[in-house]
């Protein structure tokens, strides 16, 4: 029988891409079999660009396949840590290497290990097809630096500390640092306190609510809107919006989503591209978008610039702290060394600035969702944080209080973010062994870890294990992180021992849910304002609970929400709960 050469040409190809996919996994196979370590064998890259998009779809239909369940849809699709938690390392150790034909991954739930990683930079490297790091303010996120694409992603505006590295990006921590300061703190808090009022004004309005991630969103927005730029918007829930179509009626805010929401085309096509009359409408609004959120951008620079050098006071707020930190650090630099390259340039502000907003913006708005489902579950704990705000701010509106004053005396509420973040990191973060091997103390022996290995700290993993977390490991119990100052003799009858908040250790810490090192959140202070500040203006007169569904008591439909959380929630470009409009919240006045 003859063959078609055109039927030749495509069958030769694959069977090329099957022989080399084979001979890539015997390679890497032999560089994982020299460590000791558990070795589990994997098909596709986990990295890969495409696999990304089809992994969860092709996982759940091998899984109803004859093939049935397995390695292969146990392990080999994204967000698969958080469904597993801890078992995978309590079933094979607490190092185990993942072997692909793209790379190996070294999966870790071990405290002292991941610290030593963060420690040794020099060691342990980026992924070096990457360079999307994101540790900034606001949130709890590191996206995944196997993830080349968000590099293009983060550098649309300018440089900035999430793409950087070396001697730039100290010279760009040194400046988002000392520009993440207290001032910026109690901006974000009476931003916090403002959208969570509003917030709760449009919840309790309505017999119960599906938008709790739409409006969590929006509430971020607007945070950020008030504590990056100094500009204030009102609340408007997602049945409230008006959709603006002319680039002179969109807002920072409105701007903002469409670029996070779109971001595909954008890394694809690049700014300029996305403006062709040919291409679709959506493409145009996008550059359109991109156009309104630099122009916020410069409008707010140059005012801060201006106002600096008439020795104005310049507002609180993150893009005036930059401008402030960039030139006075650029000045101190030229006049002791002649040379005026420390301070960030004008374009290395506006990176930073969107760097912040984009990591910022789903990340804190996820977490928050996440939260607000969880309490629900809990009224037991509403009752305890609703207990501690009102104590602490007797005789003083919410509206009217002060960051410096009100957010250290609420540890419950810092608890519950901490605990929130605890159960639902957002991402985490890689590292690589890069072009050398690496030793690796593991335990009570030292192992050599070949070049190229990309190393992922098993967030999921070590925020769950009974080992340093106890048998209710998995259950969201933020008193764990309360500790308690006993009263003594001469205290008065009625008082009650002094609550305190558990800070986790800055070494061999199992929670690393801000990351460790050098390169740890440097605006994590920010995140937990805003989660508070949001706690404060939601459960302080209100509480919330899942309207029951046909046939279920109160009691079962919290337990239908929780499993909602426990097996709906897993990995977009982020952590977040995949079907938020699932869980039907209603809010009443105490």
């Amino acid at each position: 029988m003859a063959y078609s050469p055109f039927l030749l040409v495509p069958l030769t190809a694959s069977l090329g891409t099957v022989l080399l996919i084979l001979y890539r996994l015997l390679v890497n196979y032999n560089a994982a079999r020299g460590t000791g370590l558990p070795i589990i064998v994997l098909p596709v890259d986990c990295g890969n660009p495409l696999w990304l998009i089809l992994d969860r779809k092709i996982a759940q239909w091998v899984r109803r396949s004859p093939v049935g369940s397995g390695t292969f849809t146990r392990f080999n699709w994204r967000g698969w840590e958080i469904w597993d938690r801890y078992h995978a390392h309590q079933e094979l150790g607490d190092a185990i290497l993942f072997v692909t034909p793209g790379k190996n991954y070294l999966q870790l739930c071990d405290a002292e290990a991941v610290s030593d990683i963060f420690q040794r930079r020099a060691d342990f490297l980026r992924p070096p097809e990457s360079t999307g790091k994101i540790i900034v303010p606001l949130t709890y996120v590191r996206l995944a630096e196997t993830h080349p694409w968000l590099s293009e992603m983060l550098n649309i505006f300018g440089p900035n500390v999430g793409t950087t590295d070396g001697t730039q990006w100290q010279r760009h921590r040194k400046i988002t640092a000392s520009s993440l300061n207290e001032q910026v703190n109690q901006r974000v808090w009476m931003e916090s306190i403002i959208q969570s009022t509003g917030l709760i004004h449009y919840w309790s309005s309505k017999p119960s609510i599906t938008s709790v991630a739409a409006d969590t969103r929006t509430v971020s927005l607007h945070v950020m809107s008030g504590a990056i730029f100094g500009k204030s918007y009102p609340f408007r829930g997602a049945d409230e919006e008006v959709p603006t179509t002319t680039e002179s009626s969109l807002s920072y805010g409105e701007a903002l989503k469409t670029i996070l929401d779109r971001c595909i085309p954008l890394v694809v096509l690049g700014r300029k591209n996305l403006s062709k009359p040919w291409l679709p409408k959506s493409f145009r609004e996008l550059y359109q978008a991109t156009r309104v959120f630099q122009d916020h951008m410069t409008q707010a620079y140059e005012g801060g610039k201006k106002a600096m050098m008439r020795d104005d006071k310049l507002e609180n707020n993150l893009m005036t702290s930059l401008v402030r930190a960039s030139l006075v650090d650029t000045d101190q630099k030229g006049r002791t060394t002649g040379s005026h390259q420390e301070g960030l340039t004008e374009e290395e502000v506006y990176g930073n600035v969107f760097v912040f907003n984009f990591a910022g913006h789903d990340a804190t708005a996820n977490s928050l969702a996440i939260g607000i489902c969880l309490l629900a579950t809990r009224p037991d704990l509403q009752d305890w944080i609703a207990e501690e705000i009102n104590t602490t701010l007797t005789g003083v509106e919410s509206k009217h209080s002060s960051y410096g004053a009100v957010f250290p005396r609420l540890p419950r509420c810092l608890a519950v973010v901490y605990e929130t973040v605890r159960l639902y990191t957002a991402v985490a973060i890689a590292k690589s062994t890069g072009s050398s091997p690496q030793s690796l103390k593991l335990g009570d022996k030292t192992v050599l870890i070949p070049r190229n290995t990309v190393i992922i700290p098993n967030y999921s993993a070590l925020h769950t294990h009974p080992r340093y977390w106890g048998d209710d490991s998995l259950e969201f119990e933020p008193s764990r992180w309360i500790t308690h100052t006993p009263t003594t003799d001469r205290s008065p009858p009625s008082s009650r021992p002094v609550e305190h908040f558990k800070e986790p250790t800055t070494r061999n810490s199992p929670f690393v849910g801000w990351s460790g090192g050098a390169r740890s959140c440097p605006g994590r202070k920010f995140a937990q304002v805003e989660f508070v500040g949001v706690l404060v203006g939601l459960f302080r007169d209100f509480r919330v609970r899942p309207v029951p569904f046909k046939g279920e008591d109160e009691g079962m439909a919290r337990a239908r929400l929780l499993h909602q959380i426990r097996t709906d929630t897993g990995m977009r470009l982020l952590l977040q709960m995949l079907h938020p409009e699932r869980a039907v919240l209603e809010w009443k006045k105490r």
